[in-house]
């Protein structure tokens, strides 16, 4: 599985937790940083913009309440907070000072990782123009056509959504696998015709793609210019 790009900030006084939590999301692919206060959040938040911040309640110094409350004034990061089992009066005051989830320890860290990846759903990225322009092509995902050289060239739904996948991440690399995944077919050679007839559709000289292009190894990717 590919590193994931979402950055989160973990900060518990407790050396065990915070290691435990820092080892397990690691392990599923995201980028940690820990802290060990809110002190020690605070100087780190200066310098790096974090996806989620997960913070324990209850910290020496300023608390984990407390500095939801302050962080939430600045922007909107989403935030997790870590509370006592059977705290309720925390879990509400949490939720009143603007977190958007909390956690009651002890807990699963399975749990934990399904409540970042239920925040990071409901994160929307921003909607794809009606049009896009990639090269001489003009791609309406809506009307589900390309045109290019004064011709309208129809697009299927599964092509559909391999280029949406494509134009919100250019740049990226897609594995086979993945464009499997998005489209829920398994088999390589059918992935690769379906590229080949969306660079068909794309491309001015196909044969020699200068936007879908193939990486030898790794995937396919498309480049917007």
């Amino acid at each position: 599985m590919n590193k994931s790009t979402f950055h989160i900030l973990v900060v518990d006084d407790d050396d065990r937790i915070r290691e435990l939590v820092k080892e397990y999301l690691v392990e599923n692919n995201f980028i940690i940083t820990t802290a060990k206060d809110a002190f020690d959040a605070k100087k780190k938040l200066e310098i790096i913009k974090f996806d989620i911040l997960i913070l324990d309640i209850m910290m020496p110094g300023q608390s984990g309440l407390s500095l939801t409350k302050e962080i939430k004034k600045k922007d909107n990061t989403p935030i997790i907070l870590l509370t006592a089992k059977g705290e309720t009066k925390e879990r509400i005051a949490g939720l009143e000072v603007g977190a958007d989830d909390y956690l009651g320890k002890p807990f699963e860290p399975k749990e934990l990782l399904l409540r970042i990846k239920n925040i990071l759903e409901k994160i929307k990225k921003p909607a794809l123009p009606e049009e896009i322009v990639i090269g001489e092509a003009k791609v309406n995902l809506k009307k589900l056509e390309i045109r290019l050289n004064n011709k309208v060239k129809k697009i299927n739904p599964q092509e559909r959504k391999i280029l949406e996948k494509m134009l919100e991440s250019p740049g990226k690399i897609f594995s086979r696998d993945n464009i499997g995944k998005i489209i829920n077919i398994s088999k390589e050679r059918t992935i690769d015709v379906m590229i080949t007839r969306l660079r068909q559709k794309l491309e001015s000289i196909p044969k020699n793609p200068k936007y879908l292009q193939t990486i030898r190894g790794s995937g396919y990717v498309l480049w917007i210019k």
